[in-house]
């Protein structure tokens, strides 16, 4: 293609600009994407950034050297800095760096590419402990039980292991999946759903059975990871965000494979069941009764003899998980999440403690194929009530995003929206229950918030399912595997501080395929900070590719 029609600079420090108007938007947005993590999307420029992460993630998924380079010429509008392609020769250079293999018993094997490594690494103090036996001039030997840690130690240095020790297979359990669900209706996965796992799986070699499976809200993660169990056929731990997610974890197992009631645990605050798949959640695993105290239920990992790991919503896994897991690398692991994007900058725990991406498909790609919901976004500005301007000039930072977030004339804007969607269920969805509950008694809707009891809420859940509830009111408990396949049209009156991993799972709300097309509106106060947020959420729908389209609403819009 003629020189100014290629859309993509790369800069030296790493950077890459895609010019958003060239007609090759699209198509260099497509090639970058596995390998370049989008950092910043204004209107006509978008900015991604090439990290060693990134690069490791796409050397998980078969993606090379060569392949990179490529893409990044074949876009390019000027010549690609030396320094970035050494970097990038230099991180896939890392991927494959430091194996690991099973050496003998209870003893494991490292072997480094070079000389060089093996003393690099064999020098930092927390590594040099673990050597059991050095083996010159590139191997040395550790302790099988040390294995997670091992890993976690080694990512912070700059080398993701290739872990190729293979697993334990756990105590067996029969898993089939239905052609039937219990309704009746026709069950079968779809080919993504297939390849996930099957990428996931790789043939039950030593190579598999570890990693994460990106796919969206609406899209069937949970599908994917009950194949992998028929796949396994091995006792599975699953852990979710929430019990409304495990209840519908069980549900699910339920409906579409031929396991019983009584094959299947719930172990949470209200029962405490530990059966052959056994589904619980985070936030009992890192319940203890004091701050500095055991974490009571952590025994649970190893409770039974797993063979398989399932996390959902893996970006939200809490620390002390992660660090439970350094101890159970023997166990195949899933991760299942939306988006690989931690806000606590955790990415590479996830990466090697869970495992590399092994599965990813593009959003609008999905929803071209009818799998997930076509969804239109937009923005709209609303103005500060005149009386809330000098109280927000004077505030701090809090408390202006607070005074903005909790502007009143959202829920005016909020009840135009409902009366333009009169026929179509709609979610509204906010962060502080206060203003929740204000728009509640407005509406006259119901409200669900963390305090809500899982029973009720669980109920509610299902009366909106059925069509007996026209609106649903929601806190940030709703961010995570609730599946309302009928909500076509969210309304969010508040968020946290621009956060990317909120807006997917938000969005994914209403993504769930529909004849009808799905309306996502976030609600922003004019002229404040929540501007700035809400402007860094638009980067995950850029990435995306869907369109963000931003209003204006006037006085006469709220009907003021």
């Amino acid at each position: 293609m003629p020189i100014h029609d290629k859309p993509i600079i790369v800069q030296s420090d790493g950077s890459v600009l895609l010019e958003v108007q060239s007609p090759e938007y699209e198509k260099a947005r497509d090639v970058i994407m596995p390998f370049a993590e989008l950092i910043k999307s204004p209107e006509y420029v978008h900015t991604y950034r090439i990290t060693p992460l990134s690069i490791w993630n796409a050397a998980a998924l078969g993606i090379y050297y060569d392949d990179v380079v490529q893409k990044l010429k074949d876009y390019s509008r000027y010549e690609i800095p030396a320094g970035v392609l050494f970097r990038i020769k230099d991180s896939f250079d890392r991927w494959d760096a430091v194996r690991m293999t099973r050496h003998g018993e209870g003893t494991l094997r490292v072997e480094t590419k070079t000389p060089e490594i093996l003393d690099q690494l064999v020098s930092k103090p927390g590594i040099k402990d673990m050597v059991i036996e050095l083996d010159p001039p590139r191997s040395f030997i550790i302790d099988g039980a040390t294995r997670g840690r091992f890993k976690h130690m080694l990512i912070k240095a700059g080398f993701p292991v290739h872990d190729l020790v293979g697993f334990d297979p756990g105590d067996g359990l029969e898993v089939r999946l239905r052609e039937k669900t219990l309704a009746g209706s026709p069950f079968s996965l779809r080919q993504y759903q297939i390849e996930a796992c099957k990428n996931f799986w790789a043939g039950g070699s030593v190579r598999g059975g570890q990693g994460i499976v990106v796919l969206p809200c609406g899209a069937g993660k949970t599908v994917v990871g009950i194949n992998a169990m028929a796949v396994a056929k091995t006792q599975t731990l699953i852990l979710c965000t929430n019990v409304s997610a495990v209840h519908q974890w069980i549900r699910e197992l339920l409906d579409k494979t031929d396991l019983k009631s009584e094959d299947i645990g719930e172990y949470t605050g209200n029962k405490k069941e530990i059966r052959p798949v056994t589904v619980t959640t985070y936030q009992i695993l890192t319940y203890r009764k004091e701050k500095t105290g055991p974490f009571e239920h952590m025994k649970l990992m190893g409770a039974m003899n797993w063979g398989l790991l399932i996390y959902d919503e893996v970006h939200v896994v809490p620390a002390p998980v992660f660090r439970a897991t350094t101890e159970i690398q023997a166990k195949r692991r899933l991760g299942l999440t939306a988006t690989l994007i931690r806000e606590d900058g955790l990415e590479e725990d996830a990466f090697s403690l869970v495992g590399p991406k092994c599965f990813d498909v593009p959003w609008k790609e999905l929803e071209l194929k009818g799998f997930i919901a076509e969804a239109c976004c937009y923005e709209i500005r609303l103005p500060l009530p005149p009386e809330k301007e000098h109280e927000y000039a004077m505030a701090g930072d809090r408390t202006q995003f607070r005074i903005a977030s909790e502007n009143v004339y959202k829920e005016r804007a909020m009840k135009e929206l409902i009366k333009k969607h009169a026929n179509e269920p709609v979610l509204v969805i906010g962060q502080y229950v206060s203003q929740l509950k204000r728009i509640s008694d407005t509406l006259k809707a119901p409200l669900i918030t963390g305090t809500t009891p899982n029973s009720k809420r669980d109920s509610l859940y299902g009366a909106f399912r059925r069509g007996e509830l026209p609106v649903l009111v929601v806190s940030k408990v709703a961010n995570f595997a609730i599946d309302l396949p009928d909500a076509s049209v969210a309304i969010q009156v508040s968020g946290t501080f621009g956060s990317r991993q909120e807006e997917a799972q938000r969005l994914g709300r209403i993504l769930r395929p529909k004849e009808r097309i799905s309306t996502f509106y976030t609600l922003v106060s004019r002229q404040t900070s929540e501007e700035d947020f809400a402007h860094k959420r638009q980067i995950f729908l850029a990435e995306q590719g869907y369109k963000y389209t931003i209003e204006e609403w006037s006085n006469s819009d709220i009907n003021l």
